[in-house]
């Protein structure tokens, strides 16, 4: 939990990938917003029933990260939104990687999205500004969610590490090429939250990541 002065953000690492989902809660309006929806998301539920939520945001499309998606989505109520790229992948296993997996739980689809997002939007959700970053590389239409000092980096950037690109749609080049345009240029103190592993900052990373290091000598 992310202490502030109306900003709370609780952290659930869902399924078999234990992939980071977040409620982002307005202490202040008793609103939230939901960041990527995984499988098994029960816990999630619980927490996100405490509030109004006003959104669910998806950094991507990849299975592990809207797994429970039509889940939250009917317990909620709240709108769907992703980058317009990635709409498709929604209802397709193919393109969202889950019929790759099927010992984990076989082919995944739901529902498009409400609403699409592209770079620089600027959305008003839960009394949040939510800006939206495109940084495709992991994916194609991955996004980045920059609330405050909050960067939500999905599967873009981790604690001492990237996301993978060996996936169809991933692109090695274009992803560093997002981390050194898009990211590093945040605030030092900006904190990371990503979609795996212990969240970081910007400062941290700039010294301590081996990929982020390498291309800034």
């Amino acid at each position: 939990m992310q202490e502030g002065s109306s900003l709370r953000i609780y952290t659930f690492p869902l399924g078999p990938l234990q992939t980071n989902c977040y409620v982002v809660a307005n202490e202040e309006t008793n609103e939230a917003i939901i960041i990527d929806a995984g499988m098994h998301p029960s816990e999630l539920l619980d927490k996100a029933g405490e509030y109004e939520v006003r959104a669910i945001l998806l950094t991507h499309a990849h299975f592990d990260h809207m797994g429970g998606l039509e889940q939250v989505r009917k317990k909620t109520g709240a709108p769907v939104y992703i980058h317009n790229i990635e709409q498709e992948w929604l209802t397709n296993p193919n393109l969202n990687g889950s019929s790759n997996w099927p010992m984990i739980g076989g082919p995944m689809t739901t529902d498009y999205a409400e609403h699409e997002v592209k770079d620089g939007d600027m959305l008003t959700l839960a009394g949040f500004n939510v800006q939206v970053m495109e940084t495709p590389g992991h994916t194609p239409g991955g996004v980045s969610f920059l609330i405050g000092q909050e960067l939500f980096s999905g599967d873009t950037l981790f604690a001492h590490s990237i996301g993978r690109t060996d996936l169809p749609g991933g692109n090695y080049e274009q992803l560093i090429r997002s981390i050194q345009e898009k990211l590093m240029p945040l605030p030092e103190e900006t904190r990371v939250y990503p979609g795996h592993g212990p969240d970081t900052t910007i400062g941290f990373e700039k010294l301590h990541n081996p990929f982020i290091v390498e291309t800034l000598r």
